[in-house]
C-alpha cells in the first residue's frame, strides 16, 4: 500500500490549492458584481457597493488603479519590508518597524477580531488581490499576495507616526553589533518645514446660510492620499482623502458630519531609562524591589542582493514599557507609544459612519487617533474640537520631556484620560474654532480651555504665526460663506514678519549716509517698507522677504535659542541692525546669482512642478512647471507649499503642504468643493495625472460631486472591477 501514499498526497496538495483559488476567485466574482465605479471628470472614483464590504472591495480595487505603486510602498513600510525592495540600505528602517509590528501578533488581532471587521479586512485583502489577477502587466516590488491581516499593521492614517520619533542612527548604536557590514542608516532628510494641517469649523451663528462650515486642510507630502466616494447600502456615504492602501476616508465627511485631523502637539509618547543587570547570559531590569528579566525576541530581516535575497537576524530587548531604542551611558532606553492595531483601524473605519456629535465622540473613546486632533462640524449645526486622542494619565511630578526613571513604577502610565478630561471644544461661544498644529490655548479665541486647567504635561506645542493667522481670518466675523470661508483659507498675510520687517527698516533707517550698505540695499528697502506683508505670485517684495528671512534663520538661530525665544521675536527685538542688513544684501545677491536680478517675482521662483509619478521626484528647472503663490507655512501663511531647490535648481519646487483642500457646508444637503495637488492619476499618461495643478497653484476648488444628481454630466466612465 505505500507505494500508493506518494501519489495520492501529490494529488491532494495539487487539488486544494485549485480549491482555495476556486473559493477566492468566487469571492473576487460575488464582490465586483455588488460594486459600480463611476468616475467623474477628474477621474474621482465614487465607489458604490451593497455593502460596506463590497465598498471596501471597490474603492481599494480603484486605488490600485489609480497608483498601486503607493499602495504598495505603504504596506512594504508598514510591515518593514523596504529592504526587500531596495536593500541592505534599508535594514534599519525595517528594524524599527518590526520593533512594534508583528506579523504573528497582528494575525492574531485578526483572527480575534469582531466579524464586523473581519469582513472588511477580508474585502480589502480582495480587492487588491482581485487588481492584481486582473492586471498581470502590474509587477508588485514585494507583496504579490495581501492578506486580510497587512491591513492592521497601517491602521491609522497619519503621514508620519509614533514610531519615526525612534532615531534610525541610535537604533543601530544599539543592535549595530548583530549586524556587521550592514551600512549606516541613510540619513533621514531633516525637514524643516512645519508639518500638519489646517482644520477651521464655523458655527451657524457666524455664517450667512446659518449652517455649519468645515475647512479641511492637511498639509502632507503631496500624493500621500487619493481623493474619493464610498457608499453602500448599509449606510456608508463618506468623501474626502484616503491613505494609499487604507480602505478608510482619513480627512472628509458624510452626509451629515465632517471630520479634519491635524498633527498635535500632545504627549503621547515617553522614554524610560532602564537600569539592565546581567546574570549569566540573561539581562533584567529593576523595577521597583524586582528585578524582572527582559524580553528577548528575533527578529529576521530580509533584504536584496545582487545574488537574490538574504537576511539579518536580530535579537532585540524590550520591558514592559516597550523596546530598547538607544543607549544612554549605561541605561537602556525603551519607549513607550500607542500599540492598538486593531482599535485603531475600528475608530478610522467606524467615525465615516457617524452622523452627528454623539456618534462620532463615541469613536473617540477608542482613543486610537493618537497624536491627532480633530475639527468637527455636522448638519445639526454642531461644531467641535477634540484634543489629540492618545494622552496617557502620568505622576504629574516627573519630567516627561525627558526619559524618565524606569525602575520607579510611579513613572508608569496609569490608564488614559478620558475625552471628556483632555482641552476639548464644543459650540464654542465664540462661533469658531480651529487648529494649526498649534496648542489648543487659542483654539477658539477667548472660548479656549485654559491651560491651567490640564497638567502641565498634555501639550507640548507652542503658538505659531500660522495660529495668529487662522485667529486673524475667524474672529470678529459674523458673515461666513462657503466663499469666505475659501477666502480665509487662502489669506495672503505673512505674521511671521511683522516683527522683523519694522526692526529692519528702523536699520536701514539709522544707517548713516555714507555707510556703503546704505546704496546697496536702498532700492530693495523702498520695496519692503511699503510692501503689505502678503504674498503674491507677481510679489518681488514676497521674494526679497522669504530670502531675507531664511538668511537671517541661518545666520541667527542659534543666538535666538541662548536667548530662550523665538526666530522672529529674536529679529524683532534683538539682532544687531548691521546683521539684518547684511543679510538683506546676501539675499540680494543670491537672488542675483540665482536669477539674473534680485527683482524677481516670487511666482517665477516658487513652483509646482509634476513630470513623473516617482516618490521621489527628479526635479528640474529644464522641466515645465507654474508659479504657486502661497509660501512656506514658517511664515504664518495658512495655504502651505514646502517648497526647496533640488539636483542643483535654482527654481524651489514644492513637495508638501496644501494636499488635498476642501470646504464644507452642511445642511439639509451636503455643498462642497475640493483641490487635489497635481491629479488623481499616478500614471503620466493620464489627463487626470495633472489635471488639478492650475487649480491648486490658484487656489481654485471646483464642486465636490457628492450626489447622483451632481454625477449627471459630469461622468467619464461606469463600470465593475475587471470589467
Amino acid at each position: 500500500m505505500k507505494r500508493f501514499i506518494y501519489p495520492l498526497v501529490v494529488i491532494a496538495a495539487v487539488l486544494v490549492p485549485q480549491t482555495v483559488r476556486t473559493q477566492e476567485a468566487s469571492r473576487w466574482d460575488a464582490h465586483a458584481n455588488n460594486v459600480t465605479i463611476t468616475r467623474d471628470d477628474w477621474g474621482i472614483a465614487h465607489i458604490k457597493g451593497k455593502t460596506d464590504a463590497d465598498a471596501v472591495f471597490g474603492m481599494v480595487y480603484a486605488q490600485a488603479e489609480d497608483d498601486f505603486n503607493r499602495v504598495e510602498t505603504n504596506f512594504i513600510n508598514s510591515q518593514g519590508r523596504l529592504a526587500e525592495a531596495e536593500g541592505e540600505s534599508a535594514i534599519w528602517r525595517d528594524l524599527r518597524m518590526k520593533l512594534f509590528i508583528d506579523p504573528a501578533e497582528m494575525k492574531r488581532l485578526y483572527a480575534s477580531s469582531p466579524a464586523s471587521m473581519r469582513v472588511l479586512m477580508d474585502a480589502w485583502a480582495d480587492g487588491l488581490n482581485y487588481y492584481l489577477a486582473t492586471h498581470p502587466a502590474v509587477k508588485p516590488r514585494v507583496i504579490t499576495k495581501f492578506e486580510p491581516w497587512m491591513a492592521l499593521t497601517f491602521s491609522e492614517g497619519s503621514i508620519g507616526g509614533d514610531i519615526e520619533k525612534v532615531a534610525l542612527p541610535a537604533l543601530q548604536a544599539v543592535y549595530g553589533s548583530q549586524a556587521p557590514g550592514v551600512p549606516e542608516p541613510v540619513a533621514e532628510v531633516l525637514d524643516t518645514e512645519p508639518r500638519g494641517s489646517n482644520g477651521m469649523a464655523v458655527a451657524p451663528a457666524n455664517t450667512v446660510g446659518k449652517k455649519a462650515l468645515l475647512l479641511i486642510n492637511p498639509h502632507t507630502s503631496f500624493f500621500f492620499r487619493s481623493e474619493l466616494q464610498m457608499t453602500s447600502d448599509e449606510g456608508l456615504n463618506a468623501y474626502g482623502a484616503s491613505t494609499w492602501g487604507q480602505f478608510f476616508i482619513y480627512q472628509g465627511f458624510n452626509d451629515r458630519a465632517g471630520w479634519m485631523h491635524t498633527t498635535s502637539g500632545v504627549d503621547d509618547w515617553d522614554e524610560y531609562s532602564e537600569t539592565v543587570v546581567k546574570k549569566g547570559e540573561k539581562f533584567f531590569y529593576k523595577h521597583g524591589a524586582e528585578e524582572l528579566p527582559v524580553v528577548e525576541q528575533k527578529i529576521d530581516v530580509p533584504y536584496k542582493t545582487t545574488a537574490g535575497m538574504a537576511k539579518k537576524t536580530f535579537t532585540v530587548y524590550r520591558t514592559s514599557h516597550g523596546p530598547v531604542v538607544r543607549k544612554d551611558g549605561d541605561k537602556w532606553i525603551t519607549i513607550a507609544i500607542m500599540q492598538e492595531p486593531l482599535k485603531a483601524l475600528t475608530q478610522s473605519y467606524m467615525r465615516t459612519k457617524a452622523k452627528n456629535y454623539a456618534e462620532f465622540k463615541q469613536t473617540m473613546e477608542l482613543h486610537t487617533n493618537s497624536s491627532n486632533n480633530t475639527i468637527y462640524a455636522d448638519a445639526d449645526g454642531t461644531i467641535a474640537f477634540f484634543y489629540g486622542n492618545f494622552l496617557p494619565k502620568r505622576d504629574a511630578k516627573f519630567d516627561w520631556t525627558k526619559p524618565v526613571d524606569g525602575s520607579n513604577p510611579a513613572t508608569d502610565w496609569k490608564g488614559l484620560h478620558g475625552v471628556d478630561e483632555s482641552p476639548n471644544l464644543k459650540n464654542p461661544s465664540s462661533g469658531w474654532l480651529y487648529n494649526s498644529n498649534d496648542s489648543p490655548w487659542a483654539a477658539a479665541g477667548p472660548s479656549s480651555p485654559k491651560k491651567s486647567d490640564f497638567p502641565a504635561y498634555v501639550e507640548t506645542g507652542t503658538e505659531s504665526a500660522r495660529g495668529r493667522h487662522a485667529v486673524m481670518v475667524l474672529e470678529n466675523k459674523k458673515d461666513f460663506t462657503l466663499d469666505g470661508l475659501l477666502a480665509a483659507a487662502y489669506d495672503s498675510y505673512l505674521p511671521w514678519f511683522e516683527k522683523p520687517m519694522p526692526a529692519l527698516v528702523k536699520a536701514f533707517d539709522a544707517l548713516p549716509a555714507s555707510d556703503p550698505l546704505r546704496a546697496k540695499v536702498a532700492d530693495q528697502m523702498a520695496l519692503l517698507r511699503n510692501w503689505d506683508m502678503r504674498w503674491g505670485v507677481k510679489s518681488i517684495s514676497t521674494s526679497l522677504a522669504v530670502y531675507w528671512g531664511e538668511e537671517m534663520q541661518r545666520r541667527t538661530a542659534a543666538d535666538a535659542r541662548r536667548a530662550g525665544v523665538s526666530n522672529e521675536q529674536y529679529l524683532g527685538t534683538s539682532a544687531p541692525a548691521a546683521q539684518l542688513l547684511q543679510g538683506l544684501a546676501a539675499a540680494s545677491d543670491k537672488l542675483t546669482a540665482d536669477f539674473g536680478s534680485w527683482k524677481t517675482p516670487w511666482g517665477e521662483i516658487n513652483r509646482f512642478q509634476r513630470i513623473t509619478d516617482d516618490i521621489v521626484h527628479p526635479f528640474t528647472d529644464a522641466g515645465p512647471s507654474i508659479p504657486v503663490g502661497f509660501t512656506s507655512a514658517t511664515w504664518g501663511s495658512l495655504a502651505s507649499f514646502g517648497a526647496r531647490s533640488y539636483n542643483g535648481s535654482k527654481k524651489i519646487y514644492g513637495t508638501s503642504g496644501n494636499s488635498f483642500v476642501a470646504v464644507v457646508e452642511f445642511g439639509a444637503r451636503v455643498n462642497a468643493r475640493a483641490v487635489s495637488a497635481g491629479g488623481e492619476s499616478g500614471d503620466p499618461k493620464s489627463k487626470h495625472f495633472n489635471d488639478q495643478a492650475q487649480r491648486y497653484a490658484d487656489g481654485n476648488l471646483r464642486e465636490v460631486y457628492f450626489y447622483a444628481d451632481q454625477l449627471k454630466g459630469h461622468t467619464e466612465r461606469t463600470y465593475k472591477p475587471g470589467r
